[in-house]
């Protein structure tokens, strides 16, 4: 019975399924712009040659949106030479084809609706693509490929597409490259500042760095008490707290100055980094705040200073022991969410990678978790921030300033990374030396501790699109925070 009903069911369904299309609307669509060039850009911003079903149509699409770029006429008399004239639609050739679609043109106003129509169904035929590659690999998947990696695929697949409405990768022309240059170049200018990346609120570091750049995958290391973690607070705290919503065109909003945070906190919870930035910010000492030892003076600070950060758009994951792929898929779902503009990473060597990596050890996985990272970078389009441990060779030495070398576990991570900063503070060394009181080796060091204290500087020992050399911060260790030092035109005047 049941082989029956299997059988009958079998028999209904049709073999052959056409994928989703409106060649109406796509004709209407080409109608309206070849009477009136205006329809294109109706549809400019969303609309592109390959969401159209039909072949000779992307091929109509792309000559007319050329020569209307190019601030040409486009009709069927000027596009007749850029198409194939031996081909035939049914019994017409591609010149009289054009000819009808003109004759047969609906108004200019309904273009935009033709053109989400048409947009609508490419998603759709893409999510086909997607949903029958997942199908076809799950059935056939390969000895080495796990569910978890086939489900991050998949994710990062359907990710792209609500991102950007396609699936395709592959070569863009040159032109389309020139147009997202001019862009930024663009958003530079106008952005406060001047820069073309994100502000981090250090002006002498945004003045070298020209701010965080998108897709980049910037390293932040040091060894243990120089200072990592309270630099990247102090940075997401800024960004975050300058963030300054755009609305765009799709109802969307994109950051006009600032951005969303998602902050990545394998080492710290959630409330001792809160705590970091309340103490940042009220200029109240973090282990005051701990044991509760506060004046009712401190404690107005923080209630005032608790409104103000409530605002803000940082978020915090401090999931520990975190992979590369949960990362990911985490961030994803955070930029669809609310938005993303900085992903920052506290830090590299608490993730992990996947369990085969692993087993062939941690350099390899290292490797794995730093080309993901820059993967990812890419995927969002923003800058990623993260934190690494430096190797006790450090120590050994006797200037202490780090040294790419320095970069524990794997060179692929100096490999892998646009941008390479090093904190240090010679403060931090200096104190762990105090001679005797009252000797003259005392004098000295008192002298040079009054050179270095309350100083620090970040070495940026490798910049892919800019310059390398050391910038000086000042830190306030009670309060866990970098500030910029004044500027000597600003001094007050001095006599020798």
């Amino acid at each position: 019975m049941a082989e029956a009903a299997r059988k009958l069911a079998a028999a209904e369904t049709p073999l052959y399924r056409e994928a989703p299309n409106n060649i109406e609307a796509e004709q209407a669509l080409l109608g309206a712009m070849l009477v009136n060039n205006d329809a294109f850009y109706r549809v400019s911003d969303f609309l592109k040659a390959n969401h159209f079903y039909e072949p000779l149509h992307r091929k109509i699409f792309e000559v007319a949106s050329e020569l209307i770029r190019m601030g040409k006429m486009a009709n069927p008399v000027t596009m007749k030479t850029f198409l194939p004239a031996d081909e035939k639609v049914g019994d017409m050739t591609v010149v009289q084809y054009l000819a009808r679609l003109a004759a047969e043109a609906v108004t200019v106003i309904n273009a935009a609706d033709y053109g989400r129509a048409i947009y609508d169904l490419a998603t759709r035929r893409a999510l086909i693509t997607v949903g029958e590659d997942m199908v076809n690999v799950a059935y056939d998947a390969p000895v080495d490929m796990s569910p978890s990696s086939q489900i991050e695929e998949a994710e990062r697949r359907l990710f792209e597409l609500a991102e950007t409405g396609r699936y395709d990768g592959g070569f863009e022309d040159f032109s389309t490259a020139l147009k997202t240059a001019i862009d930024m170049a663009s958003a530079a200018y106008m952005r406060d500042g001047g820069l073309s990346g994100v502000a981090t609120g250090l002006r002498d570091l945004d003045k070298r760095m020209g701010g965080l750049q998108q897709s980049d995958l910037i390293v932040l290391a040091g060894r243990p008490g120089m200072g990592k973690t309270s630099l990247v607070t102090n940075i997401a705290f800024n960004i975050a707290d300058a963030y300054q919503p755009e609305q765009q065109a799709d109802g969307s909003f994109k950051a006009k100055n600032g951005g969303v945070i998602g902050f990545f906190s394998l080492e710290m919870s959630a409330e001792q980094l809160a705590t970091r930035i309340i103490s940042e910010q009220a200029e109240v000492p973090s282990s005051k705040i701990r044991r509760g030892d506060l004046t009712e003076a401190d404690f107005d600070k923080l209630v005032n200073c608790t409104q103000t950060l409530q605002r803000i758009p940082l978020f915090i994951d401090s999931t520990g022991g975190i992979s590369i792929a949960q990362l990911a898929a985490r961030a994803r779902r955070l930029k669809r969410q609310r938005g993303l503009d900085v992903i920052i990473i506290d830090y590299i060597q608490l993730m992990q990678g996947s369990s085969a990596k692993a087993s062939q050890g941690r350099v390899q996985e290292v490797t794995e978790i730093t080309t993901g990272l820059k993967a990812l970078a890419k995927e969002l389009n923003v800058p990623i921030i993260a934190l690494s441990q430096l190797s006790r060779q450090v120590e050994n030495r006797d200037d202490k300033r780090p040294q790419l070398s320095d970069l524990r576990e794997s060179g692929s991570i100096e490999q892998d990374a646009d941008v390479v900063m090093f904190v240090y503070r010679e403060e931090y060394y200096l104190k762990n030396q105090e001679p005797k009181l009252g000797t003259e080796e005392y004098i000295k060091w008192e002298g040079a501790m009054n050179e270095v204290r309350g100083k620090a500087e970040v070495i940026i020992a490798k910049q892919r699109h800019g310059p390398t050399g050391t910038v000086s911060l000042g830190f306030e260790g009670q309060f866990t925070r970098f500030f910029d030092l004044a500027e000597e035109s600003h001094l007050p005047e001095r006599f020798e």
